[in-house]
């Protein structure tokens, strides 16, 4: 094993284009010590970004993003009164990450790149509709949340690119929600967890612990774009069959993850609009 710590983002898209094996970036390092024992060693090379916080570590707000470096943690985004207020699921999100120590170190880019299927963060990114901006030697591009990951710990990034930034379009939203089940409020890896927003480009429904990757609910936001009414849990249970696929592991079971999500959807959808059939 060997750790790079670049002086410079230059220096560091150098050492990620010129290295004989693919680099793994660190910078809180939250989600690499976890299963730091369970890892091998011999094949792991490290990249510390954590020292380029002058070019990475800020938060911009403009006319029509949000952008939040990639050494932006969580605990940043507690303490500013203006995301609070504008976006409030990521504050929301931002205090479910673990104890106060995880939420000072940990980033959203990091929850982003470790591509994690109960991922805290990036399910209320993914209902605001954010990009992941990859940076490289030869520039960068700006590539949609939804798309962004290919598979289980699978992702679009290159070995040469390097998450630099995530901007949130500003947009007016009607309705916006977060919710995550686990075995308690924080400090726990999710068992169910989803975000939902609609906005003027229409519903976001995302999901995250029921599907090799955070997805969004494709067939559910067309139902809701379109006005559906539902009668009860499993006809919202039915469209969300299209989009996840839950698992058996040690914290749940898939009936659990398949009943619960849609129960919490329904119930919220019930209160939130008028999306449900009167009198149920």
């Amino acid at each position: 094993m060997h750790v790079y710590t670049p002086t410079s983002l230059d220096e560091a898209l150098e050492l990620l284009a010129n290295a004989a094996r693919p680099l793994t970036p660190i910078a809180g390092g939250t989600d690499l010590l976890v299963s730091w024992h369970q890892q091998a060693k011999d094949d792991l090379d490290l990249l510390d970004i954590s020292h380029l916080r002058e070019q990475l570590q800020h938060i911009r707000m403009t006319e029509e993003y949000l952008e939040l470096g990639a050494l932006t943690t969580f605990w940043d985004v507690l303490r500013s009164p203006k995301i609070a207020a504008e976006f409030p699921l990521l504050a929301e999100a931002a205090r479910q990450v673990g104890a106060v120590q995880i939420q000072t170190r940990g980033t959203w880019a990091g929850n982003i790149g470790n591509a994690s299927p109960a991922a805290d963060g990036v399910p209320v990114l993914m209902a605001y509709d954010a990009m992941v901006l990859l940076q490289s030697r030869g520039g960068w591009n700006a590539v949609p949340l939804h798309q962004y990951y290919t598979g289980y710990k699978q992702a679009r990034r290159q070995p040469e690119q390097l998450i630099v930034a995530i901007r949130v379009p500003r947009r007016e939203r009607e309705y916006e929600w977060f919710h995550k089940v686990g075995a308690r409020r924080a400090q726990a890896i999710t068992k169910v967890g989803v975000a939902v927003v609609k906005d003027t480009q229409g519903w976001r429904v995302v999901a995250n612990s029921v599907a090799p990757v955070v997805c969004r609910c494709r067939a559910l936001e067309q139902a809701l774009d379109n006005n559906t009414t539902f009668q009860n849990p499993k006809q919202i249970r039915q469209l969300l069959e299209a989009d996840i696929s839950p698992i058996d592991d040690i914290r749940s079971t898939a009936k659990y993850r398949a009943t619960v999500l849609s129960r919490l959807l329904y119930y919220w959808l019930r209160g939130a609009r008028k999306c449900i059939a009167p009198g149920i």
